[in-house]
């Protein structure tokens, strides 16, 4: 057994890349607790193995003291100094109390002890492996599904889809290759968890670096994200190059690049629209397709606004259930109220009545 456990502990090392040292430190206080076990004894004991023939032997660690008060823990020193005269009040001195049939617990310790390291071992390098995958997009294969998850299997690593995660009216089969965005890796005591996602704003940015080169490189930006899953997208971008269109180069010629993008995502709509400084500008970017004839922003809170559009185009600017007048707020970050031209007119005027003074007749 002994020479099988050094050599089992060699090519840990070698094939997990699991240091001898960490094995036998975790070996050596497992056997402490096997032995208090099943010997019954409450013993300050220490284990120790021999690196090279493998051998473990068990010591019961007494404390010199001037008089014993529990003979399990404490040696008297007249007593310590008849084994070594050099010994004093305060020392450690380690008696072997080695059972002779101690080999057996030994190595079934042993076995649990490296076990568990291989399986720690394996756990981290598939963590460190996909942590460096984390806010990526990647290719899996759906496993299998219940009424919790979508299971995704990506390799090594089975990861979980949740249904907050999922595109609404999407439907996952078995075998079904889906791109995923691993949004969170956590190396809990189960193993490493990948949590992964269709619906989260970024899987969207990582579509539009995969099928845009611009995008890519740099030369054009993706400023701002508002996101509605399976129905409808509004994205800003803006040049970081003289001469260069954000929006048309991410259109593409006939719509073929963001076309890729509506595909992949089953059919969800995409407005791509320009950012600019000027905040009136990139919210009435925002609201497009409706025209804006005028954006007035609130004295007390400059991120309120209220936006004027024609009477004709109120409906379009707002959306169908508010969601065109939804999703602009959270590309610009503004609170957005939208009213049409004869409203807000009518508005003005009635403001401008209540602080006209009343004349009064002599």
């Amino acid at each position: 057994m002994s020479k099988e456990l050094v050599e089992a502990l060699n090519a840990l090392e070698k094939e997990k890349g699991v240091k001898k040292e960490v094995v036998i430190e975790a070996l050596e206080a497992a056997l402490v607790s096997a032995y208090k076990r099943n010997y019954g004894q409450s013993h300050n004991v220490e284990v120790q193995f021999d690196k090279v023939a493998g051998d473990i032997h068990v010591f019961a660690v007494k404390e010199v003291v001037e008089e014993v008060f529990d003979s399990q823990l404490e040696i008297s020193l007249e007593d310590a100094v008849k084994i070594n005269r050099a010994y004093e009040i305060g020392d450690q001195i380690k008696f072997e109390v080695t059972p002779q049939n101690f080999g057996r617990i030994a190595a079934q310790t042993a076995k649990q002890v490296i076990m568990q390291r291989v399986r720690e071992a394996e756990r981290s390098i598939i963590y460190d492996e996909y942590i460096q995958y984390e806010k990526e997009i990647v290719t899996g294969e759906v496993e299998r599904i219940d009424h919790r998850y979508v299971y995704v299997n990506l390799g090594k690593v089975e990861a979980v889809l949740s249904h907050q995660d999922q595109i609404p009216g999407e439907e996952y089969h078995p075998h079904d290759r889906i791109k995923v965005y691993i949004y969170q890796v956590e190396n809990s005591a189960k193993g490493p968890q990948v949590f992964v996602s269709r619906s989260h704003p970024d899987l969207l940015k990582r579509l539009f670096e995969q099928e845009i080169p611009e995008v890519f490189d740099g030369t054009v930006e993706i400023v701002s994200i508002a996101r509605e899953a399976g129905d409808r997208a509004k994205v800003a971008v803006r040049s970081t190059k003289d001469g260069v269109d954000p929006v048309g180069t991410c259109v593409g010629p006939r719509g073929e690049r963001v076309q890729a993008i509506v595909n992949e995502l089953k059919g969800e709509n995409m407005d791509i629209v320009e950012w600019q400084s000027d905040p009136a500008e990139f919210i009435g970017n925002a609201l497009k397709p409706a025209d804006v004839v005028e954006v007035i922003f609130d004295q007390q809170n400059e991120r309120i606004c209220t936006v004027v559009v024609p009477d004709d185009q109120l409906s379009l600017a707002i959306g169908k259930r508010g969601q065109n007048a939804r999703l602009a707020a959270k590309l610009t970050g503004y609170k957005i109220d939208i009213k049409s031209e004869s409203e807000y007119h009518e508005l003005v005027d009635q403001a401008t009545d209540s602080t006209v003074p009343s004349s009064k007749n002599n």
